[in-house]
């Protein structure tokens, strides 16, 4: 790492896509810079200021207010008596439809019950067992075990939440909120040196500035914003795969959004975060049914209502479809009031202010956007092709979740990769940075060219979302795909003409730069999403209903040109990623 309370000379956002922003009116210094401040990025910030090292935290809101805090069902681990790390490898195998990356799904189950532990020391409370202590388990999709340890019945995300936000400020450590990161600073080498960013306030830090580290950590969440309805927080806007794509860094299997199948269903005009019903209410015993009351997950899975995600939104679309309904039901009646109020107190109460009484009443469900298996591509210590650039938690795609996640494993891989992040950052001489692969900083002399600079107006942000949710949702097709991305085109081609033509650009600003980063995002689902034709996990083609194992049990990496084109191109197998970037042996479940 270099030295990293000396600003590095000739610092640059190298790339000619970088974000048009204003030059940074101010400046401060870490050792690591983490982006976010869910459980991954919070994890990484309290393991480096415990090594010694100088920490900043940047996140977009204030440091609650991520993903984390709205996760509801638990943490997966084999903690329970007669689970295993083994069995909790099998299933997470088979929901990743061939495309998990097996050496790093066995770290993040025999490394998962050891961090979880760790995390209850930092002082989290799982519900347990009044006479016993025990941690109380319960079952979700896709898991043969009960393994899933939940906080406050349905509130596990707030209670981590808590738990690492009291532990952060209790250390000290150095804290941004409401700032938005712009663009990665790279020295002359072409490595991460800090990142420019945009503080939305007043106080002796406001405005676009920077922070110069040695090391930089992306942790900044999901991308669901891309979509009209979806369960992410509004700060979800894909900010942290933008800036890894503007500093030439690979993303992965971004095709793969898992849509969750039970989210409240508010009406066809519902837009931004809806609520979620989580996966925890089938696992202990509610039931999907049609309008007729009929149990139609029943004979499609041997699990049933608790089969992966991927088969349970499909089994849902499916139905939709066949009776020309907006939604099917859920239907938990048979919990009993008592239930209701001490397990899922939380998900009570949101149905409650949407006028349904899932007592009394079924649920009325439909998929939405949920969560990002793909992302910026990264080994197993959470290293990008950018050297001295780190992603953890949903912005990366470490190859644990591979076509479809396994529901509650995002918390434990934000657990476990964030502490092998803060490892290598602690001991940098262990390992040398993994080379880029077709990552080069772009020259000083070609920044400017292009489409350099555009940004869009905040009403574009809209029309990516219904492009986006028509074309590319939960049910896709090479028609449907090509239709959204030449829409897509249209979008970024129309803000660069103007630039060039007229010399203007919408004016910069959060939600000018928001909408930038999600017609990113967006560009890559889709050119993803249409050079996969086949159906794979939470990526179905409609035109290409089977699974094509013989050509595409591969991974597609994803690079941004410096004049805004994208470069797709697949592995040359399902091996993610090659050994010769993974070099160490872990020890087997």
């Amino acid at each position: 790492m270099s030295e990293p309370n000396r600003r590095p000379d000739n610092l640059t956002s190298a790339p000619a896509t970088a974000l048009r922003a204003p030059a940074p009116g101010w400046a401060t210094e870490a050792d690591v810079v983490v982006v976010g401040s869910g459980v991954a990025g919070l994890t990484v910030a309290l393991r480096c200021a415990a090594a010694g090292q100088k920490v900043t935290v940047v996140t977009k809101a204030r440091l609650d207010d991520g993903s984390t805090r709205w996760a509801q069902g638990g943490i997966a681990a084999a903690l329970g008596e007669g689970d295993t790390p083994r069995q909790h490898l099998d299933d997470t195998l088979v929901a990743g439809a061939g495309l998990c990356d097996e050496q790093a799904v066995r770290m993040l189950v025999t490394e998962g019950p050891d961090a979880v532990r760790r995390l209850i020391a930092t002082g989290a409370r799982f519900d347990a067992d009044d006479d016993t202590g025990e941690i109380l388990l319960t079952r979700e999709g896709g898991h043969h075990r009960r393994r899933i340890a939940h906080a406050g019945g349905d509130a596990t995300g707030a209670e981590i939440s808590r738990t690492l936000v009291d532990a952060v400020r209790a250390a000290g450590i150095d804290t941004v909120e409401n700032a938005l990161v712009l663009d990665l600073l790279k020295d002359a080498s072409g490595r991460a040196a800090g990142v420019t960013l945009h503080v939305m306030g007043e106080g002796a830090r406001d405005g676009v500035g920077a922070v110069h580290a040695g090391a930089v950590v992306l942790a900044t969440g999901g991308m669901g914003q891309v979509f009209s309805a979806t369960t992410n927080p509004a700060v979800s806007t894909g900010d942290g795969v933008a800036l890894a794509l503007r500093a030439g860094a690979e993303v992965s299997d971004l095709e793969f959004v898992q849509f969750h199948p039970t989210v409240l269903w508010l009406g066809p005009e519902a837009e931004g975060q809806q609520p979620l019903v989580s996966e925890a209410v089938r696992g202990e015993g509610a039931y999907l049914v049609d309008a007729d009351g009929v149990r139609f997950m029943v004979g499609q899975h041997e699990l049933a209502e608790l089969a992966p995600r991927d088969v349970v939104a499909k089994g849902i679309m499916r139905r939709m479809r066949e009776q020309g309904a907006e939604h099917m039901y859920l239907d938990a009646r048979h919990f009993g009031a008592r239930m209701w109020e001490h397990r899922f107190p939380t998900i009570l109460a949101a149905c409650r202010a949407h006028g349904i009484d899932p007592v009394t009443q079924p649920i009325p469900v439909a998929p939405a956007a949920h969560y990002a298996s793909g992302g910026v591509w990264t080994d197993l210590r959470g290293r990008t092709t950018v050297p001295g650039l780190y992603a953890c938690g949903e912005t990366a795609c470490t190859g644990v979740h591979g076509a479809n996640r396994l529901a509650s494993n995002s918390l434990l891989e934000g657990l476990v990769f964030a502490e092998r992040i803060a490892a290598d950052i602690a001991d940098p001489a262990r390992t040398p940075d993994p080379a880029p692969r077709d990552a080069a900083p772009v020259p000083e002399a070609d920044q400017g060219r292009g489409g350099g600079g555009a940004l869009l107006a905040p009403e574009a942000r809209y029309a990516v979302q219904r492009i986006m949710t028509t074309g590319a949702g939960v049910l896709r097709s090479a028609t449907s795909l090509a239709h959204a991305a030449a829409r897509l085109d249209r979008v970024r081609e129309d803000a660069v003409e103007a630039l060039h033509r007229d010399g203007k650009t919408a004016e910069p600003g959060v939600e000018t730069w928001e909408a930038t980063n999600l017609l990113l995002v967006a560009r890559v689902l889709v050119a993803a999403a249409l050079r996969r034709e086949e159906t794979r996990g939470c990526h179905w083609r409609e035109d290409r209903p089977d699974r094509d194992d013989a050509v595409w049990q591969r991974h597609l990496l994803v690079t941004l040109g410096p004049d805004g084109s994208l470069d797709v191109r697949t592995t040359d197998s399902a091996a993610f990623p090659s050994p010769t970037t993974r070099p160490e042996t872990e020890s087997h479940p």
